[in-house]
């Protein structure tokens, strides 16, 4: 199988030193482990929003951040990245949030929306719709952009039971079709399970154990 993702890392946190090292092929791969082992500074770091102090990070032969050289700013990496808090404009409607940074014309943000079943959403604003539906947009903008990976920071902890595992198999659908790395973040061990070809479980910025759970 083929490594896209090579994670080498170091950085220094206030009670800790994050000391990583792990490869992603094209496979949902989870970060499990108890809130504040380092999982989203991974995440942030892959995505060029915080700094390592060592190491190399890069994905197929594109060099992101590599020790003593300057990192490739984070609007340059074509990494599709869903916040926990979804991070959405309040202040435009969905269509023009799933809009924003787009490569391709507006008929394929249409196949987006009716993949995900919003296409009903597109002139209401963020504080209209629900948890759910704030959810599947935030992840229809973040794959409009044609991301070469996807970062996904706890994205279905706010939801409902029943939502979360609507969104659980949308998830998987979704990366059947993309064929991209998908690194997930949670704290849900059976969603993790659910999700994951892989899950890493780190600690204390340590990686404890490298799971297998299926083949992709």
């Amino acid at each position: 199988m083929r490594i896209l993702l090579e994670v080498q890392m170091e950085k220094r946190l206030p009670h800790f030193s994050l000391h990583i090292e792990f490869s992603v092929s094209n496979e949902i791969v989870v970060l499990f482990g108890p809130s504040g082992s380092g999982k989203t500074t991974i995440l942030n770091s892959i995505a060029g929003l915080v700094q390592p102090d060592a190491g190399i990070i890069k994905l197929r032969d594109r060099i992101f951040y590599e020790e003593n050289k300057k990192g490739l700013p984070p609007q340059e990496r074509n990494i599709g990245y869903l916040f926990q808090d979804y991070a959405l404009f309040p202040h435009m409607t969905v269509e023009k949030n799933i809009a924003y940074g787009q490569k391709q014309p507006k008929n394929s943000q249409q196949d987006l929306t009716e993949l995900l079943g919003i296409g009903h959403l597109s002139k209401k604003y963020p504080h209209q719709i629900s948890g759910g539906e704030k959810q599947r947009v935030a992840l229809a903008r973040a794959l409009a952009t044609e991301p070469s990976l996807l970062l996904l920071d706890e994205p279905l902890s706010a939801l409902d039971q029943d939502t979360r595992q609507q969104c659980q198999e949308e998830l998987i659908k979704l990366h059947q079709m993309w064929k991209i790395p998908f690194l997930m973040v949670t704290h849900d061990q059976s969603e993790a399970e659910r999700l994951g070809h892989r899950i890493l479980y780190i600690e204390q910025g340590k990686l404890l154990k490298d799971v297998r759970l299926k083949e992709v």
